[in-house]
């Protein structure tokens, strides 16, 4: 069964093919452009990147809270977890803060720091651009650079994914902000980055799948 971000994840990817759908049933699939519908193509990657967007902070969240219930104690935690806790700690006026982690401490301590990061991604993560997406999963679970995962097939490389996840963040800023000049959405732009975003999400949830089972013994979703 998939992870419940997969299932929100396709749930959403309906009104994309929706979309679609209303560009063809209205265009035609006859070669040529299509005048007067570019606004549904404009749609189309604002909501796929909300879409991307909403799938990592889910996944992210999943994951958390799946190491805080299943991991047998604080010394299976990443490394990386265990240092940015220790630096908040540190960090922490009150003199008394490095109790909260004693005995099972450790385990509010997860889930009180979730709900601060999440309310920080509202804050920040409106531009899920790879280097912020990389931020999120180093911070949530422990992972560096998730995006090394995000490769398929002989052409897509890392480095490749990334930009081209860049590109399109970048687009959708620019129509998400009148004013700034966009250049011409076609549907072709919409279902490229639609497949894109597919296979992103598919080595995202395995990477942070592969995670939670290293530090638990128990995988967040099975095939």
């Amino acid at each position: 069964m998939p992870s419940k971000a997969r299932i929100a994840f396709s749930e959403n990817a309906q009104d994309i093919k929706r979309l679609l759908e209303l560009h063809q049933e209205t265009g035609g699939i006859a070669p040529g452009r299509r005048y007067g519908l570019e606004v549904l193509n404009k749609s189309a990657i604002v909501l796929i990147t909300a879409f991307w967007e909403a799938y990592c902070e889910d996944i992210a969240a999943e994951g958390l809270i799946h190491i805080v219930r299943h991991a047998s104690s604080a010394d299976e935690l990443p490394k990386e977890i265990k240092q940015v806790i220790a630096k908040e700690i540190k960090a922490d006026p009150h003199e008394l803060a490095v109790w909260s982690v004693s005995d099972k401490g450790w385990r509010k301590v997860l889930q009180d720091r979730l709900q601060r990061l999440q309310e920080l991604r509202d804050r920040k993560l409106n531009t899920p651009r790879a280097e912020n997406i990389d931020q999120l999963f180093m911070s949530a679970l422990g992972i560096s650079s998730i995006s090394s995962s995000w490769k398929w097939a002989k052409k897509m490389t890392v480095e490749r994914a990334k930009k081209k996840l860049d590109k399109y963040v970048t687009l959708r800023g620019g129509i998400a902000h009148p004013g700034k000049a966009v250049k011409s959405v076609t549907n072709a732009h919409v279902e490229d980055y639609f497949n894109f975003i597919e296979k992103l999400a598919a080595k995202t949830g395995g990477a942070v799948n592969k995670q939670v089972k290293k530090v638990t013994g128990k995988p967040l979703w099975t095939k």
